[in-house]
């Protein structure tokens, strides 16, 4: 680690880049870490008391890059409208504050077109797979443990379900990912707590993809960047900031500060800053909720609940074993508020729950979460230059943050570094928006 650190400060010329970030969520603190592994000199400034302490604090965990796609595809209008009278949305529209969102949804109609969505769809997976590559060489390298577990299981309910799942299984074939059709024994077999009561028909079974604590990863890769030289500053609001050749930000307390450059990954809270350097992305909260609960252990038997991770394909919830506890995750809801906790998107969680792996959980001890992933309407983040002198952009995962955390941390900070890009970016940047 130390050579390949050395090596890239004499590519730099010798001298220490300053480099600011701006966001600790997962997106941040990874690039953080990858700039001073390049040998920067990262400063990081969090508005909260923590890391991940907002989008990336109670997320699903789940790591499969081979389900990486935009919420923009072909026939999603259609099937949204259809749900929008069903208890158990999976899409929600959070009451009049939808109405303001109305321009994010025509550009995400118009990102729908089959065409458009192909383009938008490679461009998440390789990502997605070059980000789970350099995830794998970071838990090696590091020695990391973050209750991560591998396996992950689509769940089809119906006959029906799996006919409709035949064009994702193309293109899972398409892409080379490693997966296959099981039957509902074989299902059980590797997850032996499934309820023998649940309709199952079959399910996609992904083996090399898996789960893990997206906030505990989040914590160590914090520790590993100060260990690197990289330091935090929380509860720094950063408020302004300047575009230029030492571009300049302020936070809440009057503080005035110049760097080399300036990464800005804040997540929905950057369009402020955007707007300050000319930009204005269509970026939007799109609010998932998740339910967190102890794992009920019964007197003489295994653990109840799952043993890795698995997707509910009807509702689009993820149930996900991290170490002794059990999540539920899933709704999207567009237009709400962060305090206006829905309670029939949390009743879907426990309903799905309580159907695959029923009595599995201490549920009064549950936590309720509800987060805003920063969605960009056709899917893809923007990762690269902004344009504006001396500011870069790592913003709009939406719910694939987790997914594609690692792999944009990398792909930023070696384009800060004045080196190419280690994936191609052309459907990653700000052209495709304008």
């Amino acid at each position: 680690m130390q050579a390949c650190r050395q090596g890239h400060l004499a590519l730099l010329g010798g001298s220490r880049v300053q480099v600011a970030v701006i966001g600790a969520g997962i997106v941040g603190v990874t690039t953080a870490y990858e700039l001073a592994v390049l040998g920067h000199e990262v400063t990081v400034f969090e508005r909260r008391a923590s890391v991940a302490a907002e989008t990336s604090f109670a997320n699903a965990g789940v790591i499969a890059p081979g389900y990486v796609t935009p919420w923009a595809a072909p026939g999603m209008p259609w099937k949204v409208l259809s749900h929008l009278l069903s208890r158990d949305a999976p899409v929600r529209f959070g009451g009049l504050g939808a109405l303001a969102e109305v321009p994010w949804i025509w550009h995400w109609l118009r990102a729908c077109r089959p065409r458009v969505h192909v383009a938008n769809r490679t461009a998440m997976q390789n990502l997605a797979r070059f980000s789970r590559d350099r995830l794998q060489e970071l838990t090696l390298a590091l020695r990391l443990d973050y209750e991560q577990a591998s396996g992950y299981m689509v769940l089809l309910r119906t006959a029906r379900e799996l006919k409709t799942s035949q064009r994702g299984l193309a293109l899972l074939r398409d892409l080379g990912v490693t997966h296959e059709v099981i039957d509902a024994n074989r299902c059980r077999q590797i997850e032996p707590a499934l309820s023998p009561a649940a309709t199952l028909h079959a399910a996609i079974h992904l083996p090399q993809d898996g789960v893990g604590n997206c906030r505990q990863f989040a914590h160590l890769m914090k520790a590993e960047a100060q260990r690197l030289g990289a330091s935090y500053r929380f509860d720094s609001d950063v408020q302004t900031l300047k575009p230029g050749s030492r571009p300049t930000l302020r936070t809440h307390r009057g503080e005035e500060l110049s760097f080399d450059a300036v990464a800005i990954c804040a997540g929905v809270q950057a369009n402020t800053l955007l707007k300050q350097v000319g930009l204005k992305l269509p970026l939007a909260p799109v609010y998932g909720y998740s339910v967190t609960a102890p794992v009920r252990h019964l007197d003489g038997h295994a653990p109840l609940g799952p043993r890795s991770a698995l997707m509910d394909e009807r509702y689009k919830v993820a149930i996900s074993r991290l170490g002794q506890r059990i999540r539920v995750a899933g709704s999207a809801e567009l237009g709400g508020r962060p305090a206006d906790m829905k309670m029939a998107a949390l009743r879907t969680l426990y309903r799905v729950l309580d159907e695959w792996f029923p009595g599995s959980t201490v549920t009064r001890e549950a936590q309720h979460w509800k987060g805003a992933r920063p969605m960009l309407p056709d899917g893809p983040p923007v990762l690269g230059d902004s344009g504006a002198p001396g500011v870069w952009l790592n913003l709009g995962h939406g719910s694939s943050g987790w997914a594609l955390a690692c792999g944009s941390a990398r792909v930023l900070a070696e384009r800060i570094s004045g080196r190419e890009a280690p994936i191609d970016t052309s459907r990653l940047g700000l052209q495709r928006l304008r």
